[in-house]
């Protein structure tokens, strides 16, 4: 697609608009016009009451325009918002025209919805003014911004100054049984990969003694510490124990405590009760048990190799244990669901009464089966109608939303919302998605976040260090040297913490 902007807008902005109404949509740089080839005109005009906006689409034979109007006022004042708000509300006009969406989310773009809430809250507004300033402004469905302020809301309980003195720890099993055709990861379930499994677990060992000596160096407080995947529980019982052994072991080194301790055990084919007991008696407070859907042909459709009865042992199983928490992911919109068997699943699982249900929306990874197939409808209106019927059951029921985030090529531009009972939020979620602290993670494909305290207008800094992306790069690495990746997040801690621990 080719971009034409006149006036002070990013060129990113403006592709995010693009992708909107044309999801997937690329900006190589230098196209040359063409037939097939999507164009936009973006223009500005600014004078001192408020900034002027017009907007041309070409996608094929069809041209649109759209023209918008913002005060200076808006969007809290801030004269980029102002800006980006022009430009938005005429590109939806055009937008909506061209394709005949009409985006809840308006022209609200961004990974984290509830930030503008946030702001907005920090600024003094009510949530009723709140919630009524993110639909004038950005043009969203009147729920979509209650939403927004709720979670926002929900964040700021959990997020206190204590906790953003200290750390949370990320481990990565990037191994799984099968491959879901949703998804990109193709070579991580191999049968070559999956062998490497013992060695890599000898690498990630070494991986977790050094991160958790870098804690210890600095003297940090551990908040919460996350397994994920992958599919951690594609271990053995004997590789689990051997794994939350040597974690355990560096948790009592370092006299912590953490709030929460989450295992992501995925597939419900991967859980039994050596493996349950064997979590619970290390410690870990929170697991996940992720359907997807209750659909034994959806289940069939995205390559997942548990029907609805494993699903039930499995939750069983971990319900059982004595856990404290337990979380079950759900997907909208997937190939094949309709809004009957959608309701089906979610009523299903918020009928077993767990803590935590996470409401994701269809995404589609680039390299993807789905993706290559296209299976993917941007517009779908069963996604749509899905989430509305989850959030409105899941309330009912007593959850209440306190984590949102959003992705690229997701169906209706929706979101993917986390919702809990009163109490059993899932914190390493929001300190990860809010970059409430900083974040050491070991394993491969893991980063490790460095997330500085606020400065006073309440920006913070961000340093990452990125582990190799696949297990027999990471391995590689660990064979050549270890230590080497040890010092340099030795070095960066020290830099980060080494006066009054990021401040």
């Amino acid at each position: 697609m080719i971009l034409h902007i006149n006036g002070a807008l990013k060129p990113y902005y403006v592709q995010t608009l693009c992708m909107i109404f044309l999801p997937g949509v690329k900006f190589p740089e230098g196209e040359e016009p063409g037939e097939d080839i999507p164009e936009a005109w973006v223009a500005l005009n600014e004078d001192g009451t408020g900034v002027s906006a017009s907007v041309r689409l070409k996608a094929g034979d069809r041209e649109t325009r759209g023209e918008a109007r913002t005060a200076w006022g808006a969007g809290n004042g801030d004269p980029d918002r102002v800006r980006k708000l022009a430009a938005g509300e005429a590109f939806l006009a055009a937008g909506e025209v061209l394709t005949g969406i009409r985006p809840p989310w308006g022209i609200m773009t961004g990974v984290r919805p509830a930030k503008v809430a946030t702001e907005l809250l920090g600024a003094g507004y009510t949530p009723g003014d709140c919630a009524d300033a993110i639909r004038r402004d950005y043009l969203t469905e009147p729920g979509k911004a209650r939403l927004a302020t709720d979670v926002s809301l929900a964040e700021s309980r959990l997020i206190t100054p204590e906790i953003r003195k200290q750390v949370s720890v990320y481990i990565g099993i990037p191994f799984c049984p099968t491959r879901c055709a949703y998804c990109s990861f193709v070579s991580y379930t191999s049968p070559g990969l999956l062998k490497l499994i013992p060695e890599y677990l000898d690498a990630l060992a070494n991986d977790v003694d050094g991160v958790f000596s870098v804690i210890r160096e600095n003297g940090l407080e551990i908040a919460s510490v996350y397994i994920g995947g992958g599919t951690p529980t594609v271990l053995s019982a004997a590789q689990l124990d051997s794994l939350l052994s040597k974690i355990g072991e560096n948790l009592e080194k370092a006299g912590a405590s953490p709030r929460e301790y989450t295992l992501e055990a995925g597939r419900p084919d991967t859980i039994d009760a050596e493996k349950m007991a064997s979590a619970v008696r290390h410690g870990v407070t929170r697991v996940s048990v992720n359907p997807q859907s209750l659909s034994p042909d959806v289940l069939r459709a995205i390559g997942r190799a548990h029907t609805p009865e494993m699903f039930f042992d499995a939750y069983r199983i971990a319900r059982d244990s004595g856990v404290r928490d337990i979380n079950v992911d759900l997907i909208a919109g997937l190939p094949g669901d309709t809004e009957e068997t959608f309701r089906e699943t979610l009523d299903g699982v918020a009928a077993l009464d767990p803590e935590n249900v996470t409401v994701h929306t269809f995404s589609v990874k680039k390299s993807s089966e789905f993706r290559a197939e296209g299976r993917f409808e941007p517009e779908s209106l069963t996604a749509a109608r899905s989430v509305d019927y989850a959030e409105g059951a899941l309330r009912g029921a007593g959850y209440l939303p306190y984590y949102m985030y959003r992705q690229k090529n997701t169906v209706g531009n929706l979101e993917n919302v986390g919702y809990a009972k009163p109490g059993h939020e899932g914190l390493y979620n929001v300190y990860m998605m809010e970059e409430v602290h900083s974040i050491l993670a070991s394993g491969a494909h893991a980063v490790t976040k460095f997330v500085s305290l606020p400065a006073p207008d309440g920006s913070v800094r961000i340093e990452r260090l990125f582990q190799p992306k696949y297990p027999y790069e990471y391995l590689r690495e660990y064979r050549e040297g270890a230590g080497a990746r040890l010092a340099a997040l030795r070095e960066a801690a020290r830099g980060f913490f080494g006066k009054g621990k990021g401040e």
